[in-house]
């Protein structure tokens, strides 16, 4: 499938886009699918949807999902369930950030096959681009450490209060 216009021009994946009056929701539009996107509104509020850490989590957990699933099929696994949780974390001083993810087969395998199925996992194409900057953990508890807080983040940003008097 091109990701281009009719005129050849490159066509953007994901769109984001809200007015600054109203609720000051955003919605963001891939391909069919419309939907808010929640966090801070600019005015005190809280629009309601995921935030962009948990649509980047959500993101991660579906790659790994149909990567596992992929596999699975290809190679004839009895393979009857899959579900991946992932947080995404900050890194302590200064460290690296990391995305715990926790994965549960289901269905008759044997250790060998829930092996490749494991190993397949680490295979995920967005799990190598995010890899490049946050480590990802896979075990099977996400309960690990603090799950990192966009509305905390985007709070620290340096932008200056600028007074319209």
């Amino acid at each position: 499938m091109a990701n281009s216009n009719h005129d050849g021009a490159p066509r953007p994946q994901a769109v984001v886009a809200g007015d600054l009056d109203g609720a000051g929701t955003l919605n963001g539009r891939v391909g069919a699918s419309v939907f808010s996107i929640g966090g801070p509104d600019g005015r005190g509020g809280m629009a309601a949807g995921p935030n962009p850490y948990e649509l980047l989590s959500a993101s991660l957990a579906a790659c790994t999902a149909m990567t596992i699933r992929l596999q699975a099929r290809r190679r004839k696994i009895p393979l009857s369930h899959v579900e991946v949780a992932v947080s995404y974390l900050h890194g302590g001083d200064g460290g690296r950030d990391s995305f715990e993810r926790s994965i549960t087969l289901k269905g008759n395998l044997g250790d060998e096959e829930r092996a490749q199925l494991m190993q397949a996992a680490n295979m995920c194409p967005l799990g190598r681009t995010l890899g490049l900057s946050a480590d990802i953990r896979t075990n099977d508890n996400v309960s690990v450490g603090r799950a990192a807080s966009y509305d905390d983040d985007l709070s620290e940003l340096p932008i200056p209060n600028i007074d319209p008097d």
